[in-house]
């Protein structure tokens, strides 16, 4: 009895850690289809792009049985979604990514270094406030400062945070988190993604300068 006892424990951990293995494969995948949209994609057919990768991500959110990490990938998705379609429509796609991201927070806000925080506070500043929208600078502010207490040298934290002060005018602690977003450590597997967000801040950073001088 002692021996089939750890003979299923044995195969119960086994399971887990191929269902986790082929879960970080997945969303690699949905990662690298990301930046390729994101970044590689001319501008006139992301939207198209996006919409594809929306449909994919929302499989993976439910063959994942909602794991959060699936969630923030589907909410990441259907934000680019919503910038590349632009204009009041674009609405509904920015409310879904929140949605999923309030969700993904909910279950495990940590998960994937604070991305939920990130994207929160990316989309929370972004979008239009009341009536026309959800934005919400306050609510933008408070994300993007809980994703920096969860990943503080990450360069999507201080991007965004440091892209949110440039908007709030405060040029001087924007120039500040731009430069602590070109000295980020590497992120393995994502250096497609890297590479696009460190262009982004290095224009950030020389509008932010300007401002100051």
């Amino acid at each position: 009895m002692k021996n089939m006892m750890l003979l299923l424990s044995f195969i119960a951990l086994s399971t887990s850690a191929f269902a986790d293995e082929k879960l970080d494969s997945e969303i690699a995948q949905i990662q690298h289809e990301w930046a390729k949209a994101n970044y590689q994609t001319p501008k006139d057919a992301q939207e198209d792009a996006f919409k594809v990768l929306t449909e994919q991500a929302h499989q993976l959110t439910v063959n994942s049985e909602n794991a959060p990490e699936a969630m923030i990938w589907e909410g990441i998705s259907y934000s680019g979604y919503a910038k590349a379609k632009g204009g009041i429509s674009a609405l509904k796609y920015a409310e879904k990514a929140r949605d999923l991201l309030l969700a993904a927070e909910k279950a495990n806000p940590n998960v994937l270094q604070g991305s939920a925080y990130t994207s929160l506070g990316s989309l929370y500043y972004k979008v239009p406030g009341w009536p026309i929208g959800f934005g919400d600078k306050k609510k933008a502010r408070a994300y993007l400062e809980k994703a920096l207490q969860v990943n503080p040298t990450g360069i999507d934290p201080n991007y965004f945070y440091a892209d949110f002060l440039n908007e709030q005018g405060n040029y001087v602690k924007a120039v500040e988190h731009y430069k602590k977003a070109l000295v980020a450590p590497a992120r393995a597997g994502r250096e497609d993604a890297d590479a696009g967000r460190r262009k982004e801040v290095e224009e950030g950073l020389k509008a932010a300068e300007k401002k100051i001088k």
